[in-house]
């Protein structure tokens, strides 16, 4: 990966063809996700409600995979000056904050029938808030800092710091009393669902991943060509 990360011409090489493909992944998944969804019954208690589970859990998961991205590139851009780990991390943070975004609104919309209310300050909840007000942040120091390299230092230690959220974000149903449920997938004694909500839940998370690395990739090349544009201009001024 660092290697990967200190060769710009070599990521440039891999990421104009892993970006389509992963596209295309993802239609497929996406596609066959959706349609074992519909077909997946009503819960005997939520009803039809149960189908925003579809949609909320594999966006909650990603919320945290992308921030977890985002503080590895943020502490080989602080440490190693990678520019490349820089500019993915920069890359990142929009998609992060989207699907932390996506995940509080199905959550809301999935909470009011069960709970009888679109929120509740309990730790899950609050701590996924707080990891969105970690992307919003990054985001915005980074475009209050006019140098570049001062934007991604500081943005760099912001992403550690927000790493500590990380835990508690997973483990907030375990050390407090919450509304919300534990882990029904990934638990030590396997998934506590049955096999037709677990297949929809897994195919659209494995779309939501590989959507991110193929909108990763794009978001990174982009940022790429910016700078050279960027440095072009500013050798031609010269």
């Amino acid at each position: 990966m660092i290697a990967a990360l200190t060769n710009p011409q070599r990521f440039m090489a891999f990421s104009r063809w892993a970006a389509p493909c992963l596209g295309v992944v993802t239609a497929v998944l996406a596609g066959a996700g959706v349609w074992l969804g519909f077909a997946a019954p009503p819960d005997y208690q939520q009803g039809y409600t149960v189908h925003i589970m579809f949609i909320h859990v594999p966006a909650a998961w990603m919320s945290l995979f992308v921030y977890a991205c985002l503080g590895g590139a943020s502490f080989l851009s602080l440490v190693y000056r990678h520019a490349l780990a820089e500019a993915a991390a920069r890359a990142a943070a929009p998609l992060g904050a989207g699907f932390t975004l996506l995940a509080l609104v199905t959550g809301s919309l999935w909470g009011r029938p069960m709970w009888g209310t679109w929120w509740v300050w309990d730790a899950r909840l609050t701590s996924v808030l707080v990891l969105f007000l970690f992307y919003l942040a990054y985001m915005a120091l980074q475009a209050a800092i006019d140098d570049e390299t001062k934007a991604a230092r500081a943005c760099a230690i912001l992403a550690l710091v927000g790493l500590v959220n990380l835990p508690i974000v997973h483990f907030s149903v375990y050390w407090w009393n919450t509304l919300h449920q534990g882990s029904s997938v990934f638990r030590p004694g396997g998934p506590a669902m049955p096999p037709v909500y677990l297949a929809p839940l897994l195919t659209l998370g494995l779309a939501y991943t590989t959507a991110f690395g193929a909108l990763w990739l794009v978001r990174v090349r982009a940022e790429v060509w910016r700078r050279r544009a960027g440095a072009l201009a500013l050798r031609a001024a010269g």
